[in-house]
């Protein structure tokens, strides 16, 4: 651990918060239609938008309306998707001339973008097209981060409002979120990573010749073939536009298999930064529009102190033991650089070196963005149990967009109820009576995710032809990779452990339906516990009302979410990372 790296650290989280309360009162403005600087290009958009689609914007919905609306645009972008990737050989765009995607990946990949996961099972350079890459897997970008973004804001009415039975407009809130605050971010976060080096373009791949012709033996038939490989192909295409929203919308994946430690991806540290920047600023500024609309702007600040701390455990403890040398290599020098010294440098990038690759992980799993500057599955079991716990909490450390505002806000209702019974009263939450219906759809969010997670791990490692052939490391390493491949798709993160091969018939299926469950599943409990909110009359507050806007409040947030988390997960955890933490120090290795 040295100066640099926490300096690193400490510059990232300060941009951070200086961007969250701008980037949040601008939400709040657009979700509450008042007046905005790009109104005058995005107002004649967005009506003529509405005359094409029959919308009308004055119309709101209930929330069972409102989630139907949501579950129809998602179901019919996943076939647009899936149509697409089977058809894309007949295509344009496919300079590369690949091939149809098969069925199941295909499916797996339509689930996967749809859902705000982007999981891949695939490299992306040798699989999709440009216009697969751009029509198919871009556009769902936009489509599922604007989805997440309009639910959170659904969730932010029904706090806010008094005896009402609607809860907005799904289509204009989506419509809202691409014109108002994607879009226009994209175009010049895009720009500024072309100028860092992220390639833009539609060449075909160029064939390089190598200086040093590479030497490879292969075997077939029983015989030992050795051929001399003279070029490398070199993988091109429009990455800059599909990097900069699969960052700002929590999106992950990547254009390319290496995915963001691709330096045509992310190829400096400033790149580096302004990616992790990105991952954070709409989930922190939503918790600023979360105080604004509800007129508690303190509530608000005291949701974001409990995924700060929740941050900040996780990012010190991950860079403190991928700092740590390998307790196996007794008395061998470690040193890496003068700035590196003594830690874990296998899978990481030299360039990012190891306090930006713990930041990423750390970032990229606390957000449902599924992108990663390193191989998670070469960290240090406890440096990957960070990300790996990250998703288990359910990604509410910041969360995706919108995903993890609502995602955190239901433990909030958790929270109040439990100081409602500490103080022997009915919780009160922002004027809200917090009542037994509320509390079981809260309770419904929260048990989906572990079932989902469990239930899948203990069929693929009771199953020795279908989960087990996946696995590359046996012991408690090989159940990590598992846990880690269901705790990214139930969380709609999308990073991988790099370890498990999951482009089989069995992953592919029961990943994308833990994908699928993971994200809609779960929704149609918070819509539900939204509209009841929304119909609630307001309650004053008085003396025994538990205030929601101190530190203590903080403290009793941060303690639920950490002790959920705890009491599902610490016993898959401790035959996973813990039990290969304590063999490898125990000088055994499986």
């Amino acid at each position: 651990m040295t100066v640099n790296g926490w300096l690193q650290i400490g510059v990232f989280i300060a941009a951070v918060l200086l961007c969250a309360k701008p980037m949040g009162t601008y939400m709040a403005a657009v979700f509450e239609r008042r007046r905005t600087r790009l109104d005058p290009i995005l107002l004649p958009i967005e009506k003529l938008l509405y005359r094409c689609t029959g919308i009308r914007a004055d119309e709101e919905m209930h929330w069972t309306a409102y989630c139907a609306s949501m579950l129809t645009f998602s179901a019919a972008t996943l076939v647009l998707t899936y149509l697409i990737e089977r058809l894309q050989h007949f295509l344009p765009l496919n300079p590369q001339h690949l091939g149809p995607v098969s069925p199941y990946l295909a499916w797996n990949t339509a689930i996967s973008f749809t859902t705000n996961t982007n999981w891949q099972a695939y490299s992306g350079e040798t699989t999709m097209s440009y216009l697969t890459q751009m029509l198919g897997l871009a556009t769902h970008n936009f489509w599922s981060a604007a989805v997440g973004i309009s639910l959170a804001i659904a969730f932010i009415r029904g706090i806010a409002r008094k005896e009402m039975k609607t809860l907005g407009n799904f289509w204009v809130d989506m419509t809202r979120s691409i014109l108002w605050v994607l879009l226009p971010i994209c175009i010049v976060y895009s720009l500024a990573l072309v100028s860092q080096g992220v390639i833009q373009n539609f060449h075909p791949y160029t064939t390089a010749h190598l200086v040093q012709p590479q030497t490879q033996t292969t075997t077939a038939d029983g015989k030992t073939v050795t051929v001399t490989v003279p070029t490398q192909t070199i993988a091109q295409g429009p990455v800059a536009s599909q990097e900069a929203i699969k960052m700002l919308g929590t999106n992950g994946g990547g254009f390319f298999n290496a995915n963001s430690a691709h330096p045509f991806e992310n190829p400096t540290p400033l790149s580096n930064m302004l990616e992790m920047i990105s991952i954070f600023l709409i989930p922190a500024g939503l918790t600023v529009t979360l105080g604004q609309m509800t007129g508690s702007p303190r509530h608000g600040w005291a949701v974001l102190g409990a995924m700060l701390i929740l941050w900040f455990v996780g990012v010190t403890t991950c860079y403190w033991a991928e700092s740590q040398p390998n307790p196996l290599f007794h008395g061998v020098n470690q040193q890496t650089t003068s700035l590196q010294p003594g830690g874990n440098m296998e899978g990481k990038e030299v360039r990012f070196g190891i306090a930006d690759s713990a930041l990423f992980a750390t970032v990229t799993t606390d957000a449902s963005c599924g992108a990663v500057n390193s191989m998670h599955d070469s960290f240090t079991p406890i440096g990957g149990m960070v990300p790996l716990v990250n998703m288990m909490l359910g990604e509410v450390i910041f969360g995706g967009v919108g995903a993890g505002l609502y995602g955190i806000l239901i433990f909030v209702i958790l929270a109040v109820f439990i100081a409602g019974l500490m103080v022997g009263r009915t919780p009160e939450y922002l004027g809200n009576k917090i009542q037994a219906y509320d509390v079981q759809m809260a309770m419904l969010y929260l048990l989906i995710f572990p079932l989902i997670i469990l239930g899948f791990s203990a069929v693929s490692v009771l199953t020795p032809h279908l989960g087990l052939p996946g696995i590359t490391n046996p012991g408690p390493h090989g159940l990590t990779q598992i846990l880690y491949a269901y705790s990214s798709t139930a969380g709609n993160n999308g990073s991988a452990f790099a370890g498990l091969n999951a482009n089989t018939p069995w992953y592919n299926l029961s990943l994308g339906f833990a994908m699928f469950i993971g994200r809609f599943l779960m929704i149609v409990p918070m819509l539900a516990l939204a509209g009841s909110l929304a119909q609630k009359k307001h309650v004053p507050e008085t003396l025994g009302t538990f205030p929601v806007t101190t530190p203590l409040f903080t403290v009793l947030l941060t303690s639920v979410i950490v002790i959920v988390g705890a009491l599902t997960f610490f016993p898959a955890l401790s035959l996973g990372p813990i039990l290969e933490h304590l063999l490898l120090h125990a000088g055994r290795t499986f």
